[in-house]
């Protein structure tokens, strides 16, 4: 995967209300962050039916892509419109999701 390292623009969630690795555990701690680093956070419910395609479109050409795909996902978008797909939480475990995300969350990508 190449991490392109030009000018942030937003960062893309993709997630469920009811799923708690997704919330609380990675939806409120990447607003918090995108808002810290000046850029907008855009969140795409797969439960809500207008937010479902563009969550599908993400994840089908950047991210973990499956028949029953896994959630929470994160993705970059930079100026020059490149998006990378940064994060899947861990079906696992929360706590792996959570300290996963962290290192994310302090890592030069969203610095």
């Amino acid at each position: 995967m190449m991490i392109n390292m030009g000018k942030l623009r937003a960062v893309h969630v993709v997630y469920a209300d009811w799923c708690p690795h997704c919330v609380p555990t990675t939806v409120e701690p990447v607003k918090r962050k995108a808002e810290q680093i000046g850029v907008p956070c855009f969140l795409y419910n797969i439960d809500d039916a207008a937010a479902l395609k563009k969550a599908d479109d993400l994840v089908k050409k950047y991210g973990d892509d499956g028949e029953d795909y896994l959630i929470p996902q994160v993705f970059l978008e930079y100026e020059d419109n490149q998006i990378n797909h940064v994060f899947t939480g861990y079906s696992e475990d929360i706590d792996l999701t959570r300290s996963a995300l962290m290192t994310l969350l302090n890592s030069h990508l969203l610095n």
